[in-house]
């Protein structure tokens, strides 16, 4: 079982690397490789399913570039391939006087990064908007939209399998290695070899990395995103996405309102420390997990700089009442009975030793094998601008 090229993870960056390298040569030979039954089971699978617009990002920062370059390929993507989307807009609003500050860095931070047509709305202009917000000021951004990335993933799989590529699922990787010629992939079923291995493990990138890299600087701390769904009745309240000013020492943009794709509304998510890296309920646990998260020394500063917010977000996730009142901030009129339990997704963190949150995309390169070891949002909105970059790489070391 000897491949060019072998994909480890079939996520939305797993399967966009795989895609383009076939796109720019058609002739390899190329395997996923996936622990799972299905494709983006996990983040890809498990978020709100929005277009991000780049308005966030540092500039010139990869999570900027491949958003801003990601952002046209993906709609570019949907128009050819007949997938659903909406560029709708959205509000990213200040509540209080002290986040404005905040809130105008942002809008210059769009115009750097190259967004056209951002307004700071007075508060007549956001009730044409968004009539149930209430709020000191907002920025219009028309670029965002929304969007079911799990069909994008699904159409990213049809065309590499229209490649005679191929990809096998129920395979859990347990050991690389390295070789003078080629790489080998041992799972539980059986050991495959290619000429190069591109990873994109997501929640496991860390582990898989270490395979080849035991000295691997970063470790994946899970966090766990919880949702309510508006009771249908209550949709008026959200016309389209309400965001807050993001706390800028918590790399989570916090609890906001989504229209879905389908038409449903969506409140959350809230950032909660997972005792799992797969746990999508309050009671899921794994020692294994818990014990590497608070053995790990990052963990531990991060939790000593962050430990208020990190016990205000438990509170949330424990007391429907205070997750409504943070919502209340934005939407005064939602009521705890307006809601109704949703989903949950968890979100793979890189957490250095020093402490520090990596706020950007992190990929270990190696003359054999590149590791994409942080690929946070707006990965999925990105993803085809990442698998370009890991293409054009792969195909130059090939």
């Amino acid at each position: 079982m000897k491949y060019d090229i072998i994909v480890i993870g079939a996520g939305i960056v797993g399967l966009s690397a795989a895609l383009k390298i076939l796109e720019k040569n058609p002739a390899l030979k190329l395997l996923i490789l996936e622990k799972e039954n299905q494709v983006a089971k996990h983040q890809t699978g498990n978020n709100s399913g929005v277009i991000h617009s780049g308005i966030y990002y540092k500039p010139g920062s990869l999570k900027a570039t491949n958003c801003l370059n990601g952002y046209k390929m993906l709609l570019d993507f949907c128009d050819k391939n007949n997938i659903l989307y909406d560029i709708c807009g959205k509000i990213i609003v200040a509540t209080s006087d002290e986040e404005i500050p905040y809130m105008n860095n942002l809008y210059e931070r769009g115009k750097q990064n190259g967004l056209t047509g951002l307004k700071i709305l007075s508060k007549g202009k956001i009730k044409e908007i968004e009539p149930h917000v209430d709020c000191k000021s907002a920025i219009y951004v028309p670029q965002t939209g929304i969007i079911d990335y799990t069909e994008v993933s699904n159409k990213y799989l049809e065309l590499i399998l229209g490649y005679g590529s191929s990809i096998k699922f129920n395979e859990t990787v347990s050991d690389i290695k390295i070789k003078t010629d080629y790489c080998e992939v041992i799972t539980g079923n059986a050991s495959y070899q290619s000429n190069f291995l591109v990873t994109c493990a997501g929640l496991h990138s860390d582990r898989i990395a270490k395979m080849t890299h035991p000295q691997l600087q970063l470790k994946i701390i899970p966090f766990r995103g919880e949702y309510y769904k508006i009771k249908e009745d209550k949709n008026y309240l959200v016309k389209n996405l309400i965001y807050p000013v993001p706390n800028p020492e918590f790399p989570f943009l916090g609890v906001h309102f989504t229209r879905m794709i389908g038409g449903e509304r969506e409140a959350g998510p809230n950032a909660v420390l997972s005792f799992k890296r797969e746990g999508y309920t309050k009671t899921s646990f794994s020692l294994k997990d818990t014990l590497e998260t608070f053995a790990y020394p990052g963990f531990h500063k991060v939790m000593k700089k962050n430990w208020k917010v990190g016990i205000g977000e438990f509170y949330r996730s424990y007391y429907k009442s205070a997750f409504v009142k943070a919502l209340q901030k934005l939407v005064p009129e939602i009521q705890k009975d307006d809601l109704i339990t949703g989903g949950a997704g968890i979100r793979a963190q890189a957490c250095s030793r020093d402490g520090g949150l990596l706020d950007d995309f992190y990929i270990v390169e190696d003359k054999r094998i590149f590791h994409v070891c942080n690929a946070p949002s707006p990965a999925a909105t990105s993803s085809l601008s990442i698998g370009d970059y890991l293409a054009n790489k792969v195909l130059s070391n090939l």
